[in-house]
């Protein structure tokens, strides 16, 4: 973790020095092919590490951490280095606030505060704001719309997996099915995408369980994998320019199906997945293992209206989100809780990509409420009528409304054998 300025020079200047030499290591001749391969992997790796922190570090600089997380009592000295930056202080600041001499604190920030009693803890965090709350109990009620991660793999509970579940479903099996579970999610995801580096962002009017929210992941990513060694997925340059074919899609009747297909030609795989019990998910956005962005939706609603929204949705996290802020991995129930602006910009973009603002002003079917209307509206738009019945109903919030023209019972069909 970087914890001030000058770190963040450093490792600026580190990250520059490591371009270099991935690009001279990419150039040079005169060493065998598995050679330049495993040094390329390795370079990419520590380049992929000091980004991570020093998006983290602009992140809390920003002053826009503005999020709940949980967390135990063992990871407060990493929240309350995160916080003094947030806050906007450097480690002499604190310490002046402390009156304490600035090296002290960097020797606490160092050393994750093994050496501060519990009196200075308590003091650091008054300073910062930072509340500390715990409770005793079953521990099965999570906050709504927190942040999930875990300090490291070998922190999780696998035992709190849904573990017959994922036996049912065949992604495990044996004897003792928390060690398969462990190993599972080892070889399909990787321990990396279970701790702070990929935190899951849940958007939800509902309390998720996380451990199978990560035993879901973990099956989308095996599933984005698969395709990606097949050569089903094509490489990813952040460019939306293409979304245009996708939503011309919407007009014919396997579009849903034919979406994936135009995903994965533009670099982005496109699982279909059912959630797990607990989860209440629609639809979510991720980096893979190999460095593709993933969309994954699970048809809990299985209507054309949903699906063409929710698959927006997730696009808009992998064109304004995913590489462009602290690392996220993006998890949405579509009528979670208002106000994450991250969520806000994501249904805005959906929106506006499927049927830009000012067209939807003067669509004459959001005033006469005729199918007919509808009809018409889809005809000169060039869209699905399903996508409009399904925002009037939306707006209005009245879902009794266009009931034959929102696809019910018309998506889960057209991926049948592929949601498992």
């Amino acid at each position: 973790m970087i914890f001030s300025d000058r770190q963040y020079a450093v490792s600026k200047e580190q990250l520059n020095n490591l371009r270099t030499a991935a690009f001279a290591d990419q150039v040079g001749e005169g060493k065998l092919d598995w050679l330049k391969q495993i040094e390329s992997n390795a370079l990419q790796s520590q380049i992929a590490d000091i980004q991570r922190e020093m998006a983290e570090y602009d992140y809390l600089k920003s002053g826009a951490a503005g999020f709940t997380e949980e967390f135990s009592f063992e990871e407060l000295p990493r929240v309350l280095i995160q916080a003094r930056i947030a806050r906007g202080l450097s480690q002499t600041d604190l310490a002046e606030r402390l009156g304490l001499k600035a090296q002290q604190v960097q020797r606490y920030e160092a050393t994750n505060y093994m050496s501060a009693s519990l009196a200075r803890l308590m003091e650091v965090a008054s300073m910062l704001g930072v509340r500390v709350s715990a409770s005793y109990g079953s521990g099965e009620e999570r906050s709504e719309g927190a942040i999930y991660a875990w300090s490291d793999a070998g922190s999780i509970e696998w035992n709190k997996f849904p573990l017959r579940e994922m036996a049912r479903r065949g992604w495990i099996k044996g004897d003792d099915l928390a060690t398969s579970a462990r190993t599972w999610f080892h070889q399909v995801a990787g321990p990396q995408f279970a701790t702070a580096l990929h935190r899951k962002k849940m958007h939800s009017g509902n309390a998720p369980n996380e451990h199978a929210l990560l035993a879901w992941q973990a099956r989308v990513l095996q599933k984005a994998t698969d395709d990606f060694n097949a050569g089903l997925i094509g490489e990813f340059s952040l460019n939306d320019r293409w979304l245009g074919q996708l939503v011309a899609l919407t007009k014919d009747s396997d579009g849903p199906r034919k979406a994936k297909d135009l995903l994965s030609q533009n670099g982005i795989g496109m699982i279909v997945q059912n959630h797990l019990p607990g989860t209440y998910l629609d639809g979510a956005a991720m980096v893979a293992p190999f460095g593709n962005p993933v969309v994954a939706l699970t048809l809990r609603f299985d209507r054309l209206d949903n699906f063409w929204f929710v698959l927006f949705h997730e696009l808009g996290h992998v064109f304004l989100h995913l590489y462009n802020s602290l690392r996220f991995d993006f998890f949405d129930e579509e009528d979670g809780h208002q106000g994450d602006q991250y969520e806000e910009d994501a249904d805005k973009f959906s929106l506006d990509q499927l049927i830009p603002q000012d067209v939807w002003r003067k669509c004459l079917s959001r005033f006469t409420l005729t199918e007919e209307a509808v009809l018409i509206d889809a005809e000169k738009l060039g869209i699905s009528a399903g996508i409009i019945a399904g925002r009037i109903r939306k707006e209005r919030n009245d879902f009794r409304l266009f009931t034959n023209l929102v696809g019910s019972g018309t998506v889960r069909m057209q991926f049948e054998g592929l949601m498992e």
